[in-house]
């Protein structure tokens, strides 16, 4: 596909999702930026959030992933299935019934103002490295195949994907993203299927036969039941998976304040329900997708792509859709659904960084509608440099398969957020609030601790993703160290 066309594609995106925002942007007010007024139609919320969940990471990384670990992360997929359900009928009612702008007021109201404080930090550096890990990935991609052939440097590419969400975002807020998402979320899936199609055709198959191919045997194995001592071993990667859900979509600011902009309780939690219905069905069909690029690359001897001299499975999906002969529409509905991954996780977490820097940290609600505006749009601007320098960073830092990396994080970040949460829904005590900062860190860095400990010493077994529910109990254990006394009826 040549620059031109290129060009001339991401130019018209970029114009339908600014025809979008003027269409939706509503008063230029915080309550609009923040919640949209809480007018969202759930159905809607439903559907855009699967673009934001799947985002860059499934998107480009489930596919390449599937040569090392197979169909195994469905395992995963499967107890993300489970924590939808409790986010949906534990935690939602909580947060309407609470009136919360950011989930972590719950914490001020039920553990203290430091709390509050520690639960938003924590959100905040998950939020920002889940984000830049998700950016970081579908920026390679279009720096190596698009922009590269045009001397951009990668640095470049990062601020101008930035600049172009913040371009967007910054008057419609939360608003604007609900119906960006589903935009973006069509054109994900859209790809994924005219690349099956496409590929099948090439490979003389349809679908049925594809699915019922040895080739298809040699890459779908799901279930890991050999040995407790794998990392990916069934019941560790299904609890995992529960409790990645529960964290990084019900306590995280970002996927809860699009289900926040429902009219009621009710919505949001049919929002979530149907939502995790599609989810698990979308991601395995990216899974499928992944088997069938591995297929098509041995049968065309296409080789793995080259990234710093070794191979990158994450880069084989955008390598047959652009450079290969499926054709055109291929290559220009990859090239849609890979912008719109980029922009589906960035967006909306720029706008939930901005949401929670402003009431958690900055308590904007006590002062007048003139400052507040002021001051959000100066954070607005604020965590998009922040985002600039993080994902320029991880080019230089990250060497892992971006799944299993922004998992693993995930582990000792939102593990103590877990632990506050848990303690305040699940006891009736109070804590010494001031003492809060020592539980949370000394947590998190015994977690880290733990996740380096050779398999070896552990008599072989390979620490996985229980790492998170692992952190959350400590931090549970360290609060109630530091509680008083029962004061709720």
């Amino acid at each position: 596909m040549s620059p031109s066309l290129t060009l001339l594609i991401i130019l018209g995106y970029f114009g339908v999702l600014m025809l979008i925002s003027f269409l939706t942007k509503g008063k230029e007010n915080n309550a609009t930026f923040f919640s949209a007024n809480k007018s969202s139609p759930w159905y809607l919320v439903a559907f855009g959030m699967i673009g934001a969940s799947l985002s860059g990471v499934t998107f480009i990384s489930v596919p390449g992933w599937v040569a090392d670990s197979q169909f195994s992360y469905f395992q995963v997929v499967l107890g993300y299935f489970v924590g939808y359900f409790v986010v949906a009928y534990l935690l939602l009612p909580i947060y309407y019934k609470n009136n919360v702008t950011s989930i972590y007021e719950f914490l001020k109201i039920r553990l203290g103002r430091q709390s509050h404080k520690a639960g938003a930090l924590f959100f905040f550096i998950s939020r920002v490295l889940g984000a830049s890990f998700r950016l970081f990935l579908v920026a390679i991609v279009m720096q190596q195949f698009i922009f590269d052939a045009w001397n951009v440097p990668f640095e470049l590419t990062v601020v101008l994907s930035i600049l172009l969400i913040w371009v967007y975002t910054h008057k419609g807020g939360i608003k604007t993203i609900v119906w960006t998402d589903t935009l973006q979320t069509s054109l994900m899936i859209a790809s994924v299927v005219l690349c099956i199609v496409y590929m099948n055709e090439a490979l003389g198959w349809t679908f049925t036969e594809f699915l019922q191919s040895s080739e298809l045997a040699a890459y779908n194995e799901v279930f890991v039941t050999d040995s407790f001592l794998e990392r990916n071993y069934f019941l560790k990667s299904f609890i995992g998976g529960a409790f990645v859900t529960i964290c990084m979509t019900g306590l995280d600011q970002d996927m809860m304040q699009k289900n926040l902009t429902c009219k009621n309780v009710k919505d949001a939690q049919k929002n979530m329900v149907v939502f995790s219905v599609v989810l698990v069905i979308v991601t395995g069909v990216f899974m499928l997708l992944g088997a069938l690029l591995f297929i098509y690359a041995d049968a065309q001897s296409i080789s793995i792509p080259l990234m710093d001299g070794a191979p990158k499975s994450d880069l084989l999906f955008p390598e047959i859709a652009l450079n290969d002969s499926l054709g055109t529409g291929v290559a220009i509905t990859f090239l849609l659904g890979l912008i719109a991954a980029a922009y589906s996780s960035a967006d909306s977490a720029l706008t939930s960084l901005t949401t929670s820097f402003c009431v958690d940290f900055l308590g904007i609600d006590g002062k007048d509608q003139s400052k507040q505006l002021k001051q959000r749009k100066w954070t607005h601007i604020g965590m998009s440099l922040l985002l600039i320098l993080v994902v320029i960073a991880f080019k230089h830092l990250l060497n892992r398969n971006v799944v299993d990396g922004l998992l693993t994080v995930a582990g000792y970040t939102y593990g103590p957020l877990l632990g506050l949460f848990a303690f305040g829904i699940f006891t009736k005590y109070t804590i010494h609030d001031t003492y809060v900062w020592w539980v949370v860190f000394l947590s998190a860095g015994i977690t880290a601790l733990i996740g380096t400990i050779d398999s070896e010493l552990l008599w072989g077994y390979k620490i996985g993703y229980e790492l998170l529910p692992l952190n959350g109990l400590i931090t549970f254990l360290g609060l109630y160290l530091i509680k008083k006394k029962p004061t709720i009826e």
